[in-house]
């Protein structure tokens, strides 16, 4: 007859990733040239609301430039807040918890001077797993019967045929 078992675990029930791009725009006057644009400090959470899992964060954007006909440099510091949201497919209970990876660190794809100000371009990508209980049905066989072992089946250990076959008299000392 077969059985059946319930296991009741824990596993991703739900993922997916998502790239985000987002265009801000920093004043800075006199702008000769743009050195290099860097993301740096990326940190962030995810909560669940609904079928939706909201990422919260932030980042700091550092863009060097030159400026007074490249003799001089300067670097701009910005914090950037966001909060993205993110559809799920399959959402089953309240006591999801909501894991929240970059799978792309935020970098510059883009940095371009347009008058007084400079228009930069970020991009990253965020992974969402959603991790709950789950139950997992398996098939449960019962185990094969012991063989029941007599007295007369029972073999005389090998220490006991050892022992008969041991020479005491295997070193012997010759005299000169």
């Amino acid at each position: 007859m077969t059985n059946y078992k319930e296991i009741v675990t824990k596993a991703v029930i739900s993922k997916g990733k998502r790239l985000f791009t987002t265009t801000n725009s920093v004043e800075a006057k006199d702008v000769s040239t743009i050195l290099g644009c860097w993301v740096i400090n990326h940190n962030f959470s995810g909560t669940k609301s609904s079928n939706k899992i909201i990422i919260n964060g932030s980042y700091d954007v550092n863009i060097w430039y030159s400026y007074d006909n490249d003799t001089k440099t300067a670097v701009i510091k910005e914090t950037n807040k966001y909060s993205e949201a993110i559809n799920m497919k399959r959402n089953s209970g309240m006591d999801e918890e909501v894991i929240v990876r970059s799978l792309q660190q935020p970098s510059c794809v883009k940095a371009v001077i347009d008058g007084d100000k400079i228009n930069y371009t970020i991009e990253k990508v965020l992974g969402v797993e959603l991790v709950g209980d789950i139950k997992v049905k398996v098939e449960a066989n019962d185990e094969d019967p012991w063989d029941e072992i007599g007295e007369e089946d029972v073999v005389e250990s090998n220490e006991e045929k050892i022992q008969e076959k041991i020479d005491e008299n295997f070193i012997k000392e010759d005299t000169i």
